[in-house]
């Protein structure tokens, strides 16, 4: 074995850097994907468009996780995993110059494929990266080693409607005044070209960072690992049935579908949610955050309780009960209070994750690489729920098509954590 390589799963002393540098990794996933959120305001605004149009949004974003999730796979058997984070930080900062360029000269769709290309890159980040951390040490404490990088991911998350509040949307309630009350066609969108225009230099700058980090990443100490390597003795018993052996990583997958769907809804699509009691654009642009801070208290007490008190099955169990309980609060009360509950479901979403992936590769052996694209894949559910309910909040109302998509997918994510992680392991 090289200095540089690692064999997955060996305990080691040496593996605090890597966590360190893959820990700065997530902090960029989270400050990019959290983004979402505020940017469906500013796109709603800059554009001129409606609720529907402004939830592309996270639609092209999440739905770049589906269509390129198995091609990264691929990039990254060639590349290693080392160089293919490299690489995606890369892609990252050619959808952040496309993104910023595109929308601060106002035209709609390029901008939105600026976000995929944006998403792309992230999609070969996290096919790499999530299984790296998995694999990293024992597979019973994945959870907790994941919740040390969704500390990092939701601190960045916390900050960016902040950031973006400060940089961008100051004033937003002040400014759709003036637009609605422009003395002509003309000077609106004068105005709408230069409320437009703020974007651009942060984005610029964004690209910046992340082509300084795609470097530091490659040169860095970061060893690599082969995902393959991991619960090995899964290969004797499912060699002839491949990836359809593991029925725990198809209900897995549909699992992670589900949750990324609800946590969308509890962190980007929360601003909406509060603008349907009539609350101002200055107190719903920073509601992602609160969303954020809630799941970083989750993540610190799964960082507490797993593996020690409880097993992270157990854990993501307990998550989907309360993210039932936290739903039906968020539909029976109204105002702040409702939004309150909807920003506890961080709470209730943080530790999801970090149970469901590893549960899902357990496992998979050389097919680790493969059951972890699907799961990254499924990183579209962030795309479908939004939809589903922007589209359907214009017939019914808005807080019982709100309980109505997510209370069912709780409930399965409860299954997956009772039974469903279980399935097929017998075989083994």
């Amino acid at each position: 074995m090289s200095a540089t390589t690692l064999a997955a799963g060996e305990p080691r002393s040496s593996s605090v850097v890597p966590m360190l540098i893959i820990g700065v990794l997530f902090f960029i996933f989270g400050f990019v994907t959290w983004l979402n959120g505020p940017l469906i305001t500013f796109v709603k605004l800059a554009f001129n468009v409606d609720d529907v149009s402004a939830f592309f949004v996270p639609l092209v974003f999440y739905f770049s996780y589906f269509f390129l999730a198995i091609p990264a796979s691929s990039v990254l058997r060639r590349t290693g995993m080392k160089k293919g984070m490299g690489l995606g930080l890369f892609v990252m900062a050619i959808g952040a110059v496309l993104f910023g360029q595109f929308v601060s000269m106002r035209i709609f769709y390029p901008a939105l494929a600026g976000l995929f290309v944006i998403g792309a890159g992230l999609a070969l980040l996290q096919t790499a990266s999530n299984p790296y951390i998995s694999i990293l040490g024992p597979i019973d404490s994945a959870a907790q080693r994941i919740a040390f990088m969704g500390i990092c991911n939701k601190v960045a998350g916390a900050l960016a409607p902040f950031v973006f509040g400060a940089l961008v949307l100051s004033g937003i309630d002040t400014f759709d005044q003036q637009v609605k009350d422009a003395a002509s066609p003309e000077a609106r969108e004068a105005l709408l070209n230069a409320f437009a225009a703020k974007i651009h230099m942060p984005y610029m700058i964004m690209a910046g960072l992340l082509v300084v980090l795609a470097i530091w990443v490659v040169r860095s100490p970061l060893p690599e690992i082969k995902p393959s390597g991991a619960n090995a003795e899964a290969d004797i018993g499912h060699a002839k049935g491949g990836i359809f052996s593991f029925p725990h990583l198809w209900l897995g997958v549909l699992c992670l579908f589900l949750y990324v769907g609800v946590e969308v809804m509890a962190g980007d699509a929360i601003g909406t949610y509060g603008q349907g009691f009539g609350l101002p654009l200055d107190e719903t642009k920073h509601f992602t955050s609160y969303t954020l801070i809630a799941m970083l208290g989750g993540y610190l007490a799964g960082l507490v309780l797993i593996p020690r008190f409880i097993s992270q099955q157990s854990y993501l169990a307990v998550s989907a009960v309360l993210g039932v309980l936290f739903t039906l609060g968020a539909y029976i009360t109204t105002g702040h209070t409702s939004v309150g509950f909807v920003a506890a479901l961080g709470f209730a979403n943080a530790m999801m994750w970090p149970a469901i992936f590893p549960l899902a590769i357990h496992g998979l052996g050389r097919l680790t690489e493969r059951g972890s694209a699907l799961l990254i894949m499924a990183i579209a559910g962030g795309a479908l729920v939004p939809q589903l309910f922007v589209h359907l909040k214009q017939y019914f109302n808005f807080q019982l098509v709100f309980m109505v998509l997510m209370v069912p997918c709780y409930l399965y994510i409860l299954y997956y954590g009772v039974r469903g992680h279980r399935v097929g392991q017998h075989a083994r």
